[in-house]
């Protein structure tokens, strides 16, 4: 906090203190019902607040349904919180969330979702190296003997595991390129198949 909003916060906390002093003298005669109505307005302010949260957890969410269109299958996402798209797909019998990252050339997993995916890092040869955002990492190639998404599973999938620091696992067009297309419209993603 900057030492202007640590003033306005103290300023605030005073007037607080002075009104709220007001109101407690000059109702001391009806405590008891000045109580019940604060509280009514708290928990009034309270669950107004919550609702505005969740609605805009619902609204923006990452939410992930499947749709038909025509005689293939496409499967629809909206964008999360963060701005970004995310899917979840089982890896090896494991649920791996990612990053849709189209700017990735390979599926990349990180050291943690890899041990979920039944992969020890401590057996692999981190030989490749890619270039990212923060700098270039060391990477190694690794095929995942199942990935399932929406009712579809391929076998023996080519991916990296990153030695690196990441913030979760990226989805990039190795996989991305086994959709027919790949649409962004506003705030969904669409892939077909």
């Amino acid at each position: 906090m900057s030492e202007d909003q640590i003033g306005s916060m103290i300023y605030l906390v005073l007037l607080g203190l002075v009104i709220g002093s007001y109101v407690l003298v000059a109702n001391r005669h009806q405590l008891g019902r000045m109580t019940r109505h604060a509280t009514l307005w708290g928990l009034l302010f309270l669950g107004v607040a919550v609702g505005a949260g969740l609605w805009q957890d619902i609204r923006r969410g990452s939410v992930l349904t499947q749709v038909s269109q025509g005689d293939g299958k496409s499967i629809e996402l909206r964008r999360g919180r963060d701005g970004h798209f995310h899917l979840t797909l089982d890896v090896n019998g494991a649920p791996i969330r990612f990053l849709v990252d189209t700017g990735a050339t390979e599926m990349v997993l990180t050291l943690d979702d890899a041990r979920r995916a039944g992969i020890d890092p401590g057996a692999l040869r981190f030989t490749g190296r890619a270039s990212t955002a923060n700098g270039s990492v060391e990477t190694a190639r690794v095929w995942l003997d199942r990935v399932a998404l929406a009712g579809v599973q391929e076998t023996r999938v080519p991916a990296q595991v990153s030695a690196g620091q990441m913030p979760g696992s990226l989805l990039g067009m190795s996989y991305l390129s086994r959709f027919a297309a790949i649409t962004i419209a506003g705030d969904r993603l669409t892939l077909t198949r």
